[in-house]
C-alpha cells in the first residue's frame, strides 16, 4: 500500500482556494508518496496548468493519483444527464493528460434534502423525487455510466465509484451497480468516513472492489461530522480482501491541515505498518 494525500484536506470549499501546487510541496515535505487532485480546487484546465502540476509531483518524487470529481446521474431528465456524461468524460481526458490513472465517480442523489446538515442527519438518504422510485434512479446511473467506461478504457483511466451519499450510501446500493457493470475499468473507492453507522461491516462489504481508500481524520473536530474510527481495524479488513493499493488521507476537521495532515499520516502509517 501506499499513502497520500487529497488536495481536499487542505480545502474546504472556503471562498480562497488552497493551490494545488503549495499541497503537493507539503506533501513532499512530510514524506508522502502522492497527491489526489479535487478536480473543483484546480485552477484551470488549461494545459500548461497541468503539465505544470505533473512536473511538481514529479521533481517531487510524487505520483498523481486520482482526479476526485463531482457528478450525478440521478436526474429524470435526459439533457441533465448527459451533461454529466460529458462531464465525467472530459475528466477522463483531464486525468490522462496528467498521468492520473483512477478518478473518483459518484452515483448522485435526488437532491430532495437540500441542507447537507439534514443529509447526515438522515445517514446520508434522501426521498425520491415523486413519481419516481430507486429503482428508476439505478437504472440511470448504470445506463450512464456505461456510456463512460469505453472512454475510461480508451483513455487508461479507472472509473472508482465511491460510497458517497444518495445511491451509494449503503453498500448494496454500491455493489448493485458495480455487479451490473462487471468492468476492469469500473472498480469501488471506499471512503471509510462515509458510513456513518456501524461502519466496519459495510466497509467489508465493499472492500473487495476497492482499487482506492479514502482514510478521513477529524482533528480539531469534524467540519460537518466526527466520527472515531479504527484504522488497525479497517487495515485489517483491507488485507482480508487483497487490497495493496492507495489511501489517500481526506481530513476533514476544523485543525489547521498543516499540523493535521501529519497527525493523520502518522496515524495511518502505524495503523497499516507502511
Amino acid at each position: 500500500m501506499k499513502l497520500g494525500a487529497a488536495t481536499y484536506s487542505y480545502w474546504h470549499f472556503t471562498p480562497e482556494k488552497t493551490p494545488i501546487e503549495h499541497v503537493i510541496d507539503e506533501a513532499a515535505r512530510i514524506g508522502l508518496d502522492g497527491v489526489e487532485i479535487l478536480h473543483r480546487q484546480m485552477e484551470s484546465e488549461e494545459t500548461g496548468y497541468m503539465q505544470r502540476l505533473k512536473r511538481r509531483a514529479f521533481v517531487n518524487g510524487l505520483d498523481l493519483y486520482a482526479l476526485s470529481i463531482h457528478q450525478g446521474f440521478v436526474s429524470p431528465s435526459p439533457e441533465t444527464r448527459q451533461k454529466n456524461i460529458d462531464h465525467t468524460l472530459r475528466c477522463i481526458e483531464l486525468a490522462h493528460e496528467m498521468g492520473i490513472p483512477s478518478i473518483r465517480l459518484n452515483s448522485g442523489r435526488w437532491g430532495t434534502v437540500k441542507s447537507f446538515t439534514q443529509l447526515m442527519a438522515l445517514g446520508g438518504v434522501e426521498p425520491a423525487l415523486n413519481e419516481y422510485t430507486e429503482d428508476d434512479a439505478f437504472e440511470w446511473c448504470i445506463e450512464s455510466i456505461e456510456k463512460c467506461l469505453p472512454h475510461a478504457e480508451r483513455h487508461g483511466v479507472i472509473l472508482a465509484l465511491e460510497n458517497h451519499w444518495g445511491l451509494t450510501s449503503q453498500p448494496e446500493g454500491v455493489n448493485r451497480i458495480l455487479k451490473a457493470l462487471p468492468s476492469e475499468w469500473l472498480k469501488g473507492a471506499m471512503d471509510c468516513g462515509n458510513f456513518l453507522e456501524e461502519p466496519y461491516e459495510k466497509l467489508e462489504q465493499i472492500a473487495p472492489s476497492a482499487v482506492l481508500v479514502h482514510a478521513k481524520t477529524y482533528y480539531g473536530g469534524g467540519v460537518w461530522y466526527s466520527l472515531d474510527l479504527d484504522y488497525s481495524r479497517i487495515a485489517q479488513i483491507l488485507q482480508s480482501a487483497g487490497f495493496n493499493g492507495w489511501i489517500s488521507i481526506e481530513f476533514e476537521g476544523k485543525e489547521d491541515a498543516h499540523t493535521a495532515v501529519p497527525k493523520s499520516a502518522e496515524r495511518l502509517r502505524k495503523a497499516f505498518n507502511l
